[in-house]
């Protein structure tokens, strides 16, 4: 930690000397690239710096990193090689070890160019690239295998391009499917029957787990970058939606497409360009970095990361499609529901809160300040023995794991209020996780710039909220990330992060390890789905 720190002020020393030679604005000269260092410029900036900086560089849960801005601040490729070798203390990791020299250097010199726009995508293009693989006449009417599938985990194999199908109980492969080049999430359908996957690429694939070997059975392309996609869920008074349809939340194009729930069609695509919620600047740029299926309606829930909506979009008549618009807070980025799928709870990264919606009501009931940089994924939920219900997240940016009062009916002291704080191992925490069932809290580090401490994980027993939690190192190798359990509720399942990666799995009440998966197929496996806890939202 004190070496990457010296690296950092290394940095600034660079850019000191850099104003005194230049002045307040830098004209070093910039390397020019050539077209094919432009290009790999552009695949390593889409793949991991585009979703923090946005796909103009103007800025999200990183801040603004434009050509123009770069350089009134008085920085040069120099200075931007040394951020991208070793991070920053906010929450951005370092990449030294990740991209070669070469690779910093084409990079950093890209970033101080005029970003490339990428093309726009009509919903002829998305069409275009449709392929029902299976029409749904043709699939199995019953499951095909004894097994039972809905204790399947979905494995992201994240360079590969695949999703590895493992059976829950036997921990054994049932197959490796083809998806599209990073893999986001994953997502069942209401009936679990289904895989939904979503890639960084924009690509959308449908795994059908029915099948005597579980493959996927359409795919569909509706942007060039995408995060989100989740599928219909209610059944009610209102119509049977389950399975019914499917919608996916793009990066760019900035918008969201409804497809068919059974083959992936492309049925409409409405934009999320907006005007931000309190300056109303027109944002060319909003994006859409998560989705929440509703339970109890024909809705669901999208949030616009840079113009600070959240958006119900009521899919019952698609012909009059209703989206009503909610202003909350701007750059979200991820959350999901309370214990009772009525409040949604969505982080705002660079405002450093947990924004509430009333599900019910359509409306913003409350703003939590957590701490520096709340990333929850879907968060945790579970109850307190002294404050009842609670929600969580980890930070990107400090070294803690926050609890708040999450039950306004029963608990109004507590609600929307910080009830508990957790000390973790460092910063740079993605993913909490628990389960109704479960004795344990678990929090990763995955974006702490410390080799040991990305590679270890906290588990914080429910019933003694203020002992201090049990930390552990999961593997020697790559970053430690993300946490499911199995359909039971008693074992936790995270993975090795790394180009040969490893599966591990704890009991969740012991904390001893039940199991390490090691094997060439495990390519860079980053999230991992349980059928059961996906189609149900439980976390």
């Amino acid at each position: 930690m004190i070496k990457r720190f010296k690296a950092i002020l290394a940095a600034f020393a660079v850019l000191m000397v850099m104003h005194s030679a230049y002045g307040d604005e830098a004209t070093a000269p910039v390397s020019a690239l050539s077209a094919e260092d432009f290009s790999k410029a552009k695949a390593l900036f889409f793949n991991r710096c585009a979703g923090c900086h946005g796909t103009t560089r103007k800025g999200a849960t990183g801040p603004n990193i434009t050509d123009e801005n770069l350089k009134k601040k008085g920085y040069t490729a120099e200075v931007a090689e040394a951020f991208i070798t070793n991070g920053t203390p906010g929450g951005m990791p370092s990449f030294g070890g990740d991209f070669s020299e070469a690779d910093i250097d084409i990079l950093a010199n890209f970033l101080m160019q005029p970003p490339p726009i990428p093309p726009e995508m009509s919903l002829e293009e998305m069409t275009d690239s449709w392929k029902l693989i299976i029409p749904e006449a043709q699939r199995p009417k019953k499951p095909e295998h004894t097994k039972n599938w809905k204790n399947f985990f979905g494995i992201v194999l994240r360079d590969a391009g695949k999703v590895a199908i493992l059976d829950g109980d036997t921990k054994e492969v049932v197959n490796i499917v083809d998806t599209g080049f990073a893999v986001h999430i994953l997502r069942s359908s209401a009936s679990g029957r289904y895989f939904y996957s979503i890639g960084r690429d924009g690509k959308a694939t449908m795994i059908d787990l029915w099948m005597a070997k579980p493959d996927k059975v359409a795919e569909v392309k509706t942007c060039q970058e995408a995060r989100s996609i989740d599928s219909s869920k209610y059944k009610g008074k209102k119509g049977n939606f389950e399975d019914k349809l499917a919608i996916i939340g793009c990066y760019w194009p900035p918008h969201f497409v409804i497809i068919d729930g059974q083959t992936l069609e492309p049925k409409k695509v409405v934009s999320t360009r907006a005007y931000a919620y309190d300056s109303g600047e027109y944002l060319n740029e909003s994006r859409v970095a998560a989705i929440i299926a509703a339970h109890k309606e024909p809705e669901w829930f999208i949030n616009l990361k840079e113009a600070g909506f959240i958006w119900a979009i009521d899919y019952s008549d698609m012909k009059n499609l209703q989206v009503t618009m909610i202003e909350t807070e701007r750059y979200m980025h991820d959350g999901g529901w309370d214990a009772t799928h009525r409040y949604i709870q969505m982080a705002a990264n660079m405002k450093n809160k947990m924004v509430v919606v009333d599900s019910e009501t359509k409306k913003q009931i409350a703003q939590v300040e957590t701490g520096q940089k709340p990333h929850p994924g879907r968060g945790a939920n579970w109850v307190d023995p002294e404050f009842g219900p609670v929600t969580a997240t980890p930070h990107l940016g400090e070294a803690t794991m926050v609890a708040w009062g999450s039950d306004p009916k029963w608990h109004p002291k507590n609600a929307w209020k910080v009830v508990r704080k957790f000390a973790t191992l460092g910063g740079g925490g993605l993913f909490v996780k628990t389960h109704p069932k479960a004795s344990h809290i678990w929090v990763d580090h995955t974006l702490n710039p410390d080799d040991k401490i990305k590679r270890s994980i906290c588990a914080y027993e429910k019933a003694k909220p203020t002992a201090k939690g049990k930390c552990w190192e999961v593997a020697d190798h790559g970053r430690v990330t993300h946490f499911e359990y199995n359909q039971a509720g008693t074992e936790v399942w995270v993975a090795v992060w790394d180009q040969v990666g490893e599966l591990v799995i704890y009991d969740d009440k012991t904390l001893k390890e039940i199991k390490r998966i090691k094997a060439d197929w495990l390519r860079t496996p980053t999230g991992h789905f349980n059928v059961y806890n996906t189609m149900t939202d439980t976390y």
